[in-house]
């Protein structure tokens, strides 16, 4: 993997590499991107990643290397503090509470100290603090170059030391929102490079179609009310009726909210004519024209004041650009995007391109050649940049099409490389035949009570991946409703504290005494959960991961695929379920020294014809097929035996 990288950073072009578990993906693209010289750009899923890399990874192997690398960090606006917002929450009509005014003191004694403004750095306060955005800032609000506190910002200041840097370090969420602003014209927040990775590329698909399309929430709309009534107060108080326009935005949004009706959970809602569906058109559109209405009123106040500070012309382009959407989303959808509202206590609505293929093979597509001049010499030719693609989960086929297709990257050099685990040894994989049909009524509590028993033999150690909410609920409720004290096992279900939480408290397992962990997880447990050791050694997964069928954007490119004449199935929900399914599993095994079963509660994955597809995805452990052998596997993994079964 490493050379298939140095010889793309020497000639250009596109690598896509899928690097099974255990093979080092990290330092085999890191290795040759700082040996190379070249300016790179290193792009991960998570935060919790890049903070990886550049607080570990990248300053171990340059002092290994001895080489002198300058690394940047380079996170999103809303990741670092706004010293002007920071400034203006003291206004905020929230100022008056006690709580509120001590974390305001909290943040403001911490400005003094912070070199970097980085907000992860602040204890006590994560995103979900209604704290957070009132001290950092988006691309909505910030003020630019026209901002008091320009000089000092931190965004700007991270930002100059990336354009300095040899190695710059972000995340997918900022590399799109980066794209889209070069797209408007503006000025390119990211330096440009010559090397490009992107680390855990399953994702960026999706993150992407979110980023490349037009959306508009209701948390959008009540921050720019929040914020107009806190500026005004502060800046023209007296000038215009700022508790009037702000409470008129207020109610219009909570009443088109109201529009969308309720709903258990989040749900996303297919909309394909007037309004999303299931949702009542003459309200909804009432809704939205109530809601065009508050932001003109808005708009007509501001215009009042834009001269007195350049707060007052950013709120005001906020308010134009929010009812601009409102009428784009009142007409019909876009014939080649697709559209759909999500909804839970909030309200987004999103129209957005099925996928990221031509926005990326127009990125990746290699730069043109100078003409030769008429003279004997000849231009120099140009470097074309290098692009490489990694992630443990690509695709189903030599040809990566499930992550190539839809990223525009058909063109591009692909290779897989195995995990250099012995799965034969170290995993085995059961398929309980006993279970109902995954449609049965019953067989979430079928599958509760398999891991009940596996539990109660094994003490913990295990991890319950569901495909559904509510069978997530059920099967918790049932497992917390068996365990006692007394069996001193733990379920942990997730929703119920925070994540962060549920996995450093699961990956402390029996330590210090305490109880065995079961952890009953959906959605982002399938993937970045990594425990590595004895306090995992039995993944359970309750039914193939098929996608909804009602899912609005599968369904579009399901359309897409049957138009063209292809088959839905078989291109779309088998490649997608293979890679989810391929996701979950690799939880299971993360160190040469693991061991553990995997228990897939899907008869279909043994009886159905396309169960060999999905078999072949799977890494390639040892197959239990009878209950008993399966007791025996759990049996063994109790006794903590460091002994591998024979292969």
């Amino acid at each position: 993997m490493a050379m298939a990288v140095v010889e793309t950073i020497e000639e250009g072009g596109a690598l896509v590499v899928e690097a099974g578990t255990g093979v080092g993906k990290t330092f085999a693209y890191l290795v040759p991107v700082l040996l190379s010289g070249q300016r790179a750009l290193i792009s991960t899923a998570t935060k919790a990643l890049q903070d990886q890399l550049f607080s570990r990874d990248i300053p171990r192997l340059a002092q290994v290397l001895n080489l002198p690398v300058r690394v940047a960090l380079l996170k999103g606006r809303s990741s670092y503090l706004c010293l002007h917002r920071m400034e203006q929450a003291r206004h905020s009509p929230q100022a008056a509470q006690a709580a509120y005014q001590r974390a305001i003191a909290k943040v403001e004694s911490w400005s003094q100290l912070t070199q970097t403004g980085d907000m992860a750095e602040l204890p006590g306060l994560d995103e979900s603090s209604s704290l957070w955005p009132l001290v950092t800032s988006t691309r909505d609000n910030c003020l630019g170059s026209n901002c008091p506190r320009y000089r000092a910002c931190h965004v700007n200041l991270a930002r100059k030391e990336a354009m300095a840097a040899d190695v710059v370090v972000i995340n997918h969420h900022l590399f799109f929102a980066d794209l889209s602003v070069r797209e408007s014209g503006v000025a390119e927040l990211l330096p440009t490079v010559r090397v490009t990775v992107f680390d855990e590329a399953h994702q960026l698909n999706e993150i992407g179609v979110n980023f490349l399309g037009q959306d508009l929430s209701t948390v959008q709309l009540l921050e720019l009310a929040r914020d107009v009534l806190a500026t005004g107060l502060q800046l023209a108080r007296g000038l215009v009726d700022w508790h009037l326009l702000s409470a008129g935005l207020e109610k219009a949004t909570r009443d088109w909210r109201l529009a969308a009706g309720q709903h258990r959970g989040a749900v996303r809602l297919r909309w394909a004519d007037g309004a999303p569906q299931g949702v009542e058109v003459d309200a909804w559109r009432h809704g939205l024209d109530q809601l065009h209405t508050a932001l003109e009123n808005l708009r007509a106040g501001l215009d009042q004041v834009t001269e007195l500070a350049p707060d007052f012309q950013r709120l005001m382009e906020r308010a134009v650009s929010f009812a601009q959407r409102t009428r784009q989303f009142a007409s019909e959808p876009d014939s080649d995007a697709v559209r759909w509202a999500e909804v839970s206590a909030q309200l987004r609505l999103v129209e957005a391109p099925l996928d990221i293929a031509d926005t990326f093979s127009k990125l990746t597509q290699p730069a043109p050649q100078p003409v030769l001049e008429a003279v004997s010499e000849s231009a120099a030719p140009v470097l074309q940049r290098a692009w490489v693609f990694t992630s443990a989960t690509l695709g189903a086929d030599e040809r990566l099409s499930w992550f190539t297709q839809p990223c525009g990257l058909t063109a591009a050099r692909t290779m897989r490389v195995g995990s250099p685990f012995d799965y034969g040894r170290q995993a085995a994989l059961y398929v309980p035949d006993h279970l109902p049909k995954p449609a049965d009524p019953s067989h979430a509590r079928q599958v509760a009570q398999l891991a009940l028993e596996a539990v109660t033999q094994l003490g913990g150690r295990t991890l319950v991946l569901t495909t559904t909410l509510n069978a997530m609920r059920v099967i918790g409720e049932h497992l917390q409703s068996r365990f006692d004290s007394g069996l001193n096992i733990e379920v942990l279900v997730q929703g119920q504290s925070p994540k962060r939480k549920l996995m450093e408290r699961f990956r402390e397992g029996r330590s210090q005494g305490g109880a065995g962990c079961v952890l009953v997880a959906s959605a982002s447990f399938w993937e970045g959960f990594d425990v590595p050791g004895d306090a995992l050694q039995l993944v359970i997964i309750d039914k193939l991961p098929f996608p909804p069928p009602d899912d609005p954007l599968f369904e579009a490119r399901s359309q897409r695929l049957t138009r063209e004449g292809r088959s839905p199935f078989a291109e779309h929900a088998l490649p997608e379920a293979a890679v989810a399914l391929k996701q979950g599993a690799g939880r299971l095994i993360r160190s040469e020294s693991d061991r553990g079963v995997l228990v897939v509660c899907d008869t279909r994955l043994a009886t159905m014809s396309y169960g060999k597809r999905l078999m072949s995805a799977l890494p390639p452990m040892r197959l239990v097929t009878s209950r008993d052998e399966f007791v025996s596997e759990i049996s063994a993994l109790a006794q903590d035996s460091p002994e591998l079964p024979p292969a």
